[in-house]
């Protein structure tokens, strides 16, 4: 701080000397005229030294952005003339460029990142990838105070030596104008006389370039990644979709209801993961979960504890009931209704616009698109654990089959990951009457979440009955006298590695989830992949005329993200022509459907943290909700995180029954940027959970009472007392 302020006060005084010694004077065209003699004398006596002290000067006054920047470059034309005031003053202004660049970095960049993180972090990510373009762009079009630029520059992530050298390149052309002006100096009678509207209609022309240039480039890369193909000169459809779960059925039904011909592909079921394997079966699951854990602690809302008595049948019949009740939502009749082809088979890429599709009836059919969208989706990751195959296990995939043919839950269950979904099964069985041992091989659950979270989390699980071993990392699994164990090492600082075995009936993998990207051709096609498809911000691949939304994108591998994406990937590819549009990931929510239910969206302390911000947090807890106390389900919180004494909302996390139907009212304010304020001047119903977010915003108020104007208003009410 204090090397700050010393610049700052050094920057200000050569600033201020500049001004009281008159030297702006020197800086205007007849103060130049006026001195051309002297200088020249000089220059006759000591040429070096001449050029040496011009060159400082020229970068002292680029450097503190001082007015005087134009009348240099004409003085280095008619001191030097023209190529070798070219070098002087190309080298100079770059130079004292940077050097103003570098002290808007030190001086600004921090304070600036701490109030607007978001919208910093923005502006980086677009300067990391296209930023020489950018800047080029500017420099080249001198109506653009460079100065400016320069300032601006340094508030940004773009590196010292890519300003440096952009910025030698780009101002090149306005500087050979000036300093090839300044060698006919006799003739200028005003700055006009140089920069008349047809040179600066010629230099926003000039500016123009690298637009042209970055579309060249564009055809190129088309035409290159093409080269091996023959386009068609007609396509059977205007799109085909690859994949019906959440991201492939609504980007066919936008394709669709903008009446583009699409056809939908899909080999299984209709839905995909979330309707079949995932979010529907296993929401399904923890509610009767929740039903028996309320019946066993009765006594909580004024009844007797009782042991329930269920089918485990019974409960695994309501949840494939609960699938085939929702799946005509998601089933080929309705999207055929809707205007959509679907084609119940395994789709192939033959080239960038040719699907081939072998039937799932036997036959085969080929398909061309203008566009196509890939949604395959992911599946459940296994770890290559020695003995895993051999003994046996299950995944969120195929758990629902598997158990449906059990009598009664998993005596002895293994649930192998810490994570949403191993968390949420976890508890799930345990309230079902399974002695469920939960393995995570970090410190804690849910990694993503705070840490008081994360604690909270294990806690409620703890309560339900899951023996919780975090640190532990499962090493392999192997039978003793036909019985089935998970050997785990425990890592502890304090003792050496010890090996646990832990006996189980069925044991859950629920360590994460792969995209899938084999079966379909991306290879053949050369799509780069890692662990997801590679896209850019419109969500397009290597071929300009491929998408891809949904978990086999990434980042978050969640239904209503795969909804998300799938209308960018919709429009992109079918109007890209014409406008496309980057995916919005400013504000993502999701819920942990544990109970209580964990809900986020934006930063959490963590990350703000880390982030550098200058950030409060403001905090109410549901014991003092009526409607949580007449539930009897007044645990949790709300913790909202905010800059240093503003509303606006960076960030939230809910703690709650509820949790994720309350997290509605924050999303919107974050996304149409309402503060805490206007969350505390709506009205909310009494009573309802949804006032722990009025409540929560009042806090913030509270906090921010206008401590001096209550003080004369205590007073005020006083004086009319008496």
């Amino acid at each position: 701080m204090i090397k700050k302020i010393a610049l700052v006060l050094a920057v200000s005084l050569l600033i201020i000397s500049f001004f009281y010694f008159d030297l702006n004077e020197l800086l205007t065209l007849d103060g130049l005229k006026s001195s051309m003699g002297q200088f020249d004398q000089y220059k006759a006596q000591s040429p070096w030294l001449v050029i040496g002290g011009f060159f400082f000067v020229y970068i002292l006054v680029t450097a503190l952005s001082l007015p005087g920047a134009t009348i240099m470059t004409l003085a280095a034309g008619a001191l030097f003339g023209l190529f070798q005031g070219l070098l002087i003053a190309s080298f100079a202004s770059s130079i004292g460029a940077t050097l103003a660049f570098l002290v808007s970095r030190y001086l600004l960049r921090d304070s600036i990142k701490q109030r607007f993180p978001e919208r910093l972090h923005s502006i980086d990510s677009g300067i990391k990838k296209e930023g020489a373009f950018y800047l080029f762009t500017l420099r080249l079009v001198p109506i653009f105070p460079f100065f400016l630029i320069n300032l601006l520059m340094g508030v940004t992530a773009i590196k010292v030596k890519t300003f440096y050298w952009v910025s030698q390149l780009g101002m090149l052309a306005g500087t050979l104008v000036y300093v090839n002006a300044g060698t006919q100096l006799a003739q200028i009678e005003s700055l006009s006389n140089i920069f008349s509207f047809n040179l600066l209609a010629s230099f926003a022309l000039l500016g123009l370039f690298p637009l042209l240039a970055k579309g060249i480039l564009n055809i190129l890369k088309k035409r290159r990644v093409y080269k091996n193909y023959t386009k068609p000169k007609t396509f059977d459809r205007n799109m085909i979709v690859i994949g019906a779960g959440a991201g492939g059925l609504v980007t066919s039904y936008i394709a669709a209801t903008v009446k583009a011909k699409v056809t939908l592909i899909e080999a299984g079921e209709m839905g995909g993961d979330c309707l079949n394997y995932g979010c529907v079966p296993s929401k399904a699951l923890i509610k009767s979960a929740k039903v028996v854990e309320q019946m066993r602690n009765g006594e909580r809302y004024g009844l007797n504890n009782s042991q329930p008595e269920f089918s485990f049948n019974n409960v695994m019949s309501r949840i494939h009931k609960v699938i085939a009740d929702i799946a005509p939502n998601d089933s080929v009749e309705r999207y055929s209704n809707l205007g959509v082809e679907v084609l119940k088979g395994y789709a192939k890429f033959v080239d960038p616009w040719t699907i081939e599709i072998a039937l799932n009836d036997g036959g085969t059919q080929r398909l061309t698109a203008r566009s196509i969208v890939i949604a395959t989706g992911a599946r459940p990751f296994v770890p290559n654990l020695p003995g895993l195959e051999e003994t046996g296990y299950v995944t969120s995939d195929t758990l629902w089959n598997t158990f449906s043919k059990l009598e009664k839950p998993p005596s002895k269950l293994v649930v192998l990951g810490g994570g949403p979904i191993g968390s949420e099964l976890a508890q799930a069985f345990a309230r079902l009457g399974s002695n469920v041992t939960q393995i995570e091989s970090g410190e804690r659950l849910l990694k993503k979440e705070d840490v008081e979270v994360s604690a909270f989390a294990q806690q409620a699980l703890i309560e339900s009955g899951v023996d919780v071993l975090t640190s532990h990392q499962a090493i392999r699994c192997e039978t003793r006298d036909d019985k089935k164990y998970l050997i785990v090492e425990r890592y502890s600082e304090s003792t050496d590695k010890q090996e646990i075995a832990i006996e189980y009936d069925e044991l859950i993998c629920a360590v994460g989830r792969s995209a899938r990207l084999e079966g379909y051709g991306l290879e053949s096609l050369g799509i780069e992949t890692e662990r997801t498809i590679n896209t850019d911000e419109y969500l397009e691949t290597l071929y300009p005329n491929i998408y891809a939304a949904g978990d086999i994108v990434g980042p978050y591998q969640f239904t209503h993200m795969a909804a998300h994406q799938a209308w960018y990937a919709a429009v992109n590819s079918l109007f890209g022509n014409l406008k496309k549009f980057k995916v919005d990931y400013r504000v993502v929510p999701w819920t942990t459907f544990l109970d209580p239910e964990i809900a986020r969206v934006g930063l959490n302390e963590q990350e703000a943290i880390d982030k550098g911000i200058d950030f409060e947090i403001t905090r109410y807890d549901f014991k003092d909700l009526d409607r949580a106390v007449t539930e009897s389900a007044n645990h949790g919180f709300i913790k909202v995180i905010t800059p240093k004494g503003k509303d606006k909302i960076l960030g939230v996390t809910i703690v709650a029954e509820h949790a994720g139907d309350l997290m509605a009212e924050f999303i919107l304010a974050m996304k149409h940027g309402l503060g805490l304020n206007k969350i505390l001047g709506t009205i909310h119903i009494y009573p309802t959970w949804t006032e722990g977010n009025k409540y929560a915003a009042g806090e913030w108020k509270r906090n921010h009472a206008p401590e001096k104007i209550l003080n004369l208003l205590e007073k005020y009410h006083t004086w009319r007392r008496s």
